[in-house]
């Protein structure tokens, strides 16, 4: 299973990254914060201090069009916020 999706790379994730040592992710959805913990460590080379995870449910979303309405529904995903230790920190564009 890959635990890590992608970062979430926002103004207020970016903000809270330089402010807060906070970092956020998308992950798979059946990982759990332990597993969370050691992908971030693994993958990044930095000590994680805690795990905050939340589940956002799919919106429904309706676009009207000459043939009348498309509906659907946006996909469901976890996003996990990551604290470091203070020294850490992750530098997302290093790889660009």
């Amino acid at each position: 299973m890959e635990v890590i999706v992608r970062p979430i790379v926002t103004e207020k994730m970016t903000e809270q990254g330089e402010k807060d040592n906070r970092f956020g992710f998308i992950v798979d959805k059946r990982a759990n914060k332990i597993q969370i913990k050691k992908a971030v460590e693994k993958m990044y080379g930095v000590t994680v201090e805690s795990v905050n995870t939340m589940i956002y449910g799919g919106k429904r979303k309706s676009r009207y069009t000459k043939t009348g309405v498309v509906s659907g529904k946006e996909k469901a995903y976890k996003k996990a916020i990551i604290t470091l230790v203070e020294n850490d920190t992750i530098d997302f564009y290093s790889n660009i």
